[in-house]
């Protein structure tokens, strides 16, 4: 497998990894995390619609084939790319958090058992790209 397709399998691995662990955790706890990671509510145009749960996945897939090509491109310009990747992450996660607000099916802004569940799958997110691509790089020899 050439290089772009080892990348889109980082960040097909690493989307449905996120996926799962959230379907687990909403079931698990009630915390409405994958339906928030799903959420389209706050995007102008596609909050107007209802899409089955395969195309929201959807979208969530092509967001994280995009960020698997991204810390792809950072990975040899960062000094410390698994930190970095693994950091990031968790920032991303922060930055999307709010946008909870602009949705009833989703957690409160406030909800710190939904915050927290949100981070640990963002940290796992992380941590899932970066050892993906470090062994990737160690592969090909960057």
């Amino acid at each position: 497998m050439d290089k772009v397709g080892r990348i889109l399998l980082v960040g097909l691995i690493s989307g449905l990894v996120l996926n799962y662990y959230f379907k687990f955790i909403e079931w698990l706890t009630g915390d409405k995390v994958y339906t928030l990671l799903l959420n389209v509510d706050y995007i102008p145009v596609l909050k107007n619609y209802t899409f089955p749960e395969w195309i929201e996945i959807s979208f969530h897939m092509i967001v994280s084939f995009v960020l698997a090509f991204i810390y792809a491109w950072l990975w040899n310009r960062w000094k410390k790319p698994f930190l970095y990747t693994v950091l990031t992450a968790l920032v991303i996660g922060m930055v999307i958090y709010p946008t909870t607000g602009f949705s009833d099916r989703t957690p409160e802004v406030t909800d710190l058992s939904a915050l927290f569940w949100w981070q640990t799958g963002h940290l796992l997110y992380g941590w899932v790209v970066a050892w993906m691509l470090q062994r990737l790089y160690n592969k090909t020899g960057g």
